[in-house]
């Protein structure tokens, strides 16, 4: 079967409600449930987390980054991370933990490493872009940024039971299959995408915001979490392997956004901010 049937068959497996979660990832989003109740037991969701190994180092990690640990005090247990970060925190570090467990183990375990990475990349510029340039919350900014690939992930999943689902070398398949067009492409990806958003209960701005991206249009001046979500993307030094043609990085959008901010300025607030940029990463990479 071709790319592009494979791509539209899970389309609409997923527009039918159909979704499939490793194991791993559905114990993460039973906690993530648990920690949208107003009203959950914090000892109790401690407890879970700390059964979660992945997910406690990943808080921890975070807790212990220069862009929430200011005083430099080492966080060395969950609850300390928890009570630092906050719940509103914890939940968004529980979809990142959901995003890397959807691949699983698998055999593009590059690709796997390379998307985890762009995405840790743009959630640590997406939240300094937030504060600096945009004005948007920074914290949603970062768990917008952590989620945006999110379907791929899910794709990378579900390759075992549609073998070719990503095939060659490289992750850019989708863009040199023939019978596939970026427009194709795209709306099987927003399918794919809002079925699984939808499913893990993300806010409907989030989700828009995503689309922003992928429709790469940039406003003048930019102003909102998909605004956010695009420069980001595109001042990310690890780029998606599944980027389409058109969200690659070229001169005209650098002309546009020369135009949009001032280079000089961007420059100075990416410079000022590189320790924390690093500093997230690194946590997320965790």
């Amino acid at each position: 079967m071709e790319n592009k049937a494979l791509l539209s068959v899970l389309a609409v497996e997923v527009e039918r409600g159909k979704l499939f979660f490793p194991t791993s990832a559905t114990a993460t989003i039973q906690i993530k449930r648990m920690l949208e109740d107003p009203d959950c037991d914090l000892d109790t969701v401690t407890r879970l987390i700390q059964a979660d190994p992945l997910l406690s180092v990943k808080i921890v990690a975070v807790a212990n980054s220069v862009v929430f640990n200011r005083s430099g005090k080492k966080i060395t247990s969950v609850s300390a991370a928890i009570t630092l970060l906050g719940l509103r925190a914890i939940r968004n570090l529980a979809m990142a933990v959901i995003t890397q467990q959807l691949a699983g183990t698998q055999s593009k375990s590059e690709l796997v490493v390379q998307l985890w990475k762009h995405s840790a990349h743009v959630a640590a510029l997406a939240q300094v872009i937030a504060r600096r340039i945009t004005h948007q919350d920074p914290d949603t900014a970062m768990f917008a940024g952590i989620i945006h690939e999110i379907s791929w992930f899910y794709l990378l999943s579900r390759e075992k039971s549609y073998p070719g689902l990503i095939d060659g070398n490289i992750a850019n398949s989708w863009v040199s299959d023939e019978d596939l067009d970026d427009e194709d492409e795209l709306a099987c990806e927003i399918k794919i995408s809002t079925a699984i958003l939808n499913a893990l209960s993300v806010p409907k701005p989030v989700a828009d915001a995503i689309t922003h991206l992928w429709q790469g249009s940039l406003t003048s001046p930019p102003t909102t979490l998909g605004d956010t979500l695009l420069l980001a993307d595109q001042l990310a030094p690890v780029k998606s392997p599944f980027a389409p043609a058109h969200a690659q990085a070229d001169d005209d959008f650098l002309t546009k956004l020369d135009r949009l901010t001032s280079q000089e300025v961007l420059s100075a607030i990416l410079a000022e901010s590189e320790e924390e940029v690093k500093s997230l990463t690194g946590a997320l990479c965790a």
